[in-house]
């Protein structure tokens, strides 16, 4: 689990002072990409984990070596509690340790680190798609979040701003979204769509049973209700699941593995032509059984590919 392996990286980078990310990669026996990629998460999200380039190089943390978490500031605790978040991946044993870390904090930092540990939950299940840059505004929001300051925010596609209460945020595969308190009331916005964001100083609102996770999981519920109401039935060479499986993400399920080394498996959207159209670039390389609804959106765009794009006779 990726929170297990940043807080281990930090442990370890604490007894050793330095490693390199194939050190690392051993260690915890993940490979040398994951590492590096766990390596610049801490480094990004504000723990002062630091390159040292060169022969005998590495990660260090600035200061050297300590002999617990303890002697963490308050920001480079909010961060950690940040990366590990309210994730119901998160193994008790950490969750533990967490606590433990929270009671060995000093006074002052406790407050931030508690909220910080409430602030982001990680959903890893994409919904058919992902961005490989981080949204610019996620810092300023988890702050917000943290310190629970109303933001004033602009949206793409609507006009003025709205001043929002910012309850927590989810990374879901690297597509994050914020939940919030709104004059309408909770409402969900994605924060690559936010153009400008400003935290203000007015304290936010946030209802004392709010729990993240559990708003979460009613969003993701709500969301797949409404993409999932046309399913096809599928039939796959084995071994291009994994592709298929990287475009379709949660919306894919696997049914059965057939004798000619093919899978049969379903696919949802909303609409019959969402499904075929995602599916028409496979060509002959799959099978569509059902339904008809999206047998006959291929066939119409196979028909116009073909009237556009067939040489003249």
């Amino acid at each position: 689990m990726r929170a297990d392996r940043l807080v281990a990286t930090l442990l370890l980078m604490q007894t050793k002072g330095r490693v390199t990310a194939a050190e690392l990669a051993a260690e915890l026996e993940i490979s040398v990409a994951t590492a590096r990629r766990d390596l610049a998460a801490l480094s990004t999200a504000g723990v002062p984990v630091y390159p040292q380039p060169g022969r005998g190089g590495g990660w260090s943390l600035v200061g050297g070596a300590r002999t617990d978490l303890s002697g963490l500031t308050a920001s480079e605790a909010t961060a950690l509690f940040l990366l590990v978040g309210p994730s119901s991946t998160v193994a008790p044993e950490l969750r533990s340790a967490l606590r433990k870390l929270a009671g060995a904090l000093p006074q002052p930092f406790r407050s931030e680190a508690s909220a910080a540990a409430s602030a982001v939950v990680f959903d890893p299940a994409r919904w058919g798609e992902s961005t490989p840059d981080r949204p610019a505004f996620v810092e300023l929001l988890q702050d917000a979040v943290v310190r629970r300051r109303q933001v004033e925010i602009s949206y793409t596609g609507r006009t003025g701003t709205r001043l929002i209460d910012p309850w927590g945020l989810v990374d879901k595969d690297n597509v994050w979204y914020l939940i919030a308190g709104t004059e309408r009331g909770q409402r969900t916005f994605r924060v690559d769509r936010i153009s400008e964001a400003r935290c203000t100083e007015q304290p936010a609102h946030r209802p004392a049973d709010f729990e993240l996770n559990q708003a979460w999981r009613a969003v993701v519920d709500e969301v797949e209700q409404r993409r999932s109401s046309v399913t096809a039935v599928v039939l796959v060479p084995a071994n291009r699941l994994d592709v298929l499986r990287t475009q379709f993400g949660r919306y894919l399920e696997v049914d059965e593995e057939l004798s000619d080394d093919r899978l049969r498996v379903r696919i949802s959207a909303h609409l019959p032509v969402a499904v075929a159209e995602q599916l028409a670039g496979w060509g002959a390389a799959i099978d569509v059984l059902e339904p008809e609804s999206v047998r006959s959106e291929l066939a119409r765009i196979g028909t116009e590919l073909a009237e556009r794009y067939s040489p003249p006779r």
